[in-house]
């Protein structure tokens, strides 16, 4: 019990700092880091997200549409069927 004797008249050497740091709010200097590394997440996502967009835009225009697939004669037959139209040949 006699490491408790020495702090009786001031804080121990670890909250000495803290209490600089409580008594001078007004000297902060420099940003928050937590500040840049968001600022720095959100403009590489926003950078990421409007590259996609101008990289989808210049696609559609340039590259050529897709083609459709053939349609098998049987599934042709059954379309003309449910229409009312009847299959050649028949």
């Amino acid at each position: 019990m006699d490491y408790e004797d020495e702090f009786v008249g001031h804080a121990p050497p670890s909250f000495d700092r803290a209490e600089s740091v409580i008594k001078d709010p007004a000297e902060v200097k420099g940003f928050n880091p937590g500040l840049i590394v968001l600022l720095l997440v959100g403009g590489l996502l926003l950078t990421f997200l409007v590259g996609n967009y101008l990289l989808y835009m210049y696609a559609q225009k340039t590259l050529p549409p897709k083609k459709k697939k053939p349609i098998s004669k049987k599934k042709m037959k059954r379309e003309k069927l449910k229409q009312g139209v009847s299959a050649p040949g028949e």
